[in-house]
């Protein structure tokens, strides 16, 4: 019995020993010094961390119109201030993110083109975000797609662009619903100086939507991400979309539109009044809005098939620094500026198309032809794969278009040509993604 209770007491002091050595757990939690005064580890009453002083945000060129209201109204709900800065999106973002997101001095938030999302992940310059799924759930299937890196959501969507179909009104009076009525009318139409529809389809990226209309893709999906090794540009449904596309640059299209200088040609007539339509996306607008062309603007016309053109969608979105000291906040940032009311306003001042599914329907966009048209074109559409071995898929592609379209090569040919070195090209560059 006394060697039971002297156990018993080398036990008890073994304990008390132990938590005299152990260090406090505030203090542990601040680095060995206590967080009384460290407001970073304190939190508000909802859950959410201490309020940061200052929210930074990068914004594309000419666009922060648009998010000023936005500013306004989250610094007089959160009593954050938010600063920001205008960047050229397309070449300067990323590239300064590079150098100021490492160095401190970087945004909280940012917007980018969805396409440039992959390898910026990769490179670790940004973070995933944690919205519920009532946040989403406002969005357009598409465009919360878009906004989605290896199976976790890095943004969320601002706004939205996709080729559509324009027509000079005193050439056609109505839309085909089909290119089957479409290849007819233009048949009839074309004199040699005039014709009926053009297209850049000897470009990837607006024939794709020919190719995916018909069962072709780009890349597969494995578990909610983009599987590479996954390709689908030569599979039946692609070798039938490019022997439609052949067949109108044989029987329809001329010779001119195509390779680098089709884009200016195809402008150029049609801005003359020479063309009754044409698939284009919505930065043609403006040309057509000084050149005083009376246009109409309607989402595409169904294929032979009975299936829409699955047009390439891209999509904008505002996203994450991994950089970030407040992630927290900086999340309740991008949710505020991308809600229903602030997506609407920010139309109303950039015409930028926000991919939110109520704003659709409201007479703003519903009432507006050229904006609706966008808005359910970019639902029938596909986002453009935003991993980086994209970047090995444009020029294999491009070329083969250009020998279907010239008549060179056989569409299955070509295409069994281009993925083949697509493949070879991404086993090369990408072994390690």
């Amino acid at each position: 019995m006394k060697k039971w209770l002297s156990l018993l007491f080398i036990a008890f002091l073994t304990v008390a020993m132990l938590a005299a050595c152990a260090p406090d757990r505030e203090e542990e939690a601040s680095g060995g010094e206590s967080s009384s005064d460290d407001a970073s580890s304190e939190t508000s009453e909802d859950g959410m961390p201490e309020k940061p002083e200052k929210l930074v945000v990068w914004e594309d060129k000419e666009k922060g119109v648009g998010l000023e209201p936005a500013i306004a109204s989250f610094e007089e709900e959160h009593g954050i201030e938010v600063e920001f800065k205008e960047l050229d999106m397309a070449t300067k973002m990323g590239e300064q993110l590079r150098l100021d997101g490492p160095a401190g001095t970087g945004p909280d938030v940012l917007t980018l083109p969805h396409d440039q999302i992959g390898q910026m992940a990769i490179e670790g310059l940004l973070s995933p975000i944690e919205v519920d799924s009532s946040v989403t759930d406002l969005y357009t299937e598409a465009s919360i797609q878009a906004q989605t890196y290896d199976g976790n959501l890095y943004g969320l969507p601002k706004s939205t662009e996709t080729p559509v179909f324009i027509y000079n009104k005193e050439h056609m009076t109505e839309v085909p619903e089909n290119f089957d009525e479409l290849f007819e009318f233009s048949k009839e139409f074309n004199n040699g100086d005039q014709y009926g529809f053009l297209a850049l389809w000897d470009n990837f990226y607006f024939g794709n939507s020919v190719l995916a209309g018909y069962g072709g893709y780009v890349f597969g999906e494995e578990g909610g991400a983009l599987n590479p090794q996954d390709l689908g540009l030569s599979n039946e449904g692609a070798v039938e979309g490019a022997q439609y596309i052949q067949k109108w640059y044989e029987e329809v299209f001329p010779s001119g539109i195509i390779g680098e200088s089709g884009g200016s040609a195809k402008d150029g007539l049609f801005q003359e009044g020479n063309v009754a339509a044409m698939m284009d996306g919505p930065w043609a607008y403006q040309a057509l809005n000084e050149a005083g062309i009376d246009y109409g603007v309607a989402p595409l016309p169904k294929l032979p098939n009975g299936e829409y053109p699955q047009t390439f969608v891209g999509v904008k979105g505002w996203h994450l620094s991994a950089a970030s000291e407040n992630k927290e906040w900086a999340t309740e940032l991008i949710k505020w500026i991308t809600n229903e009311e602030n997506a609407k306003i920010r139309y109303e001042e950039t015409n930028e198309i926000p991919p939110v599914k109520s704003l659709i329907e409201d007479p703003i966009i519903a009432d507006n032809e050229k904006a609706r048209a966008v808005a359910v074109q970019s639902e029938r559409a596909v986002p453009m794969p935003n991993i980086p071995q994209m970047g090995e898929v444009w020029e294999p592609m491009a070329q083969a278009l250009q020998v279907v379209a010239t008549g060179k090569a056989e569409p299955e040919e070509a295409l069994t040509e281009a993925q083949e070195t697509i493949k070879t090209q991404i086993e090369l560059n990408h072994s390690g993604n």
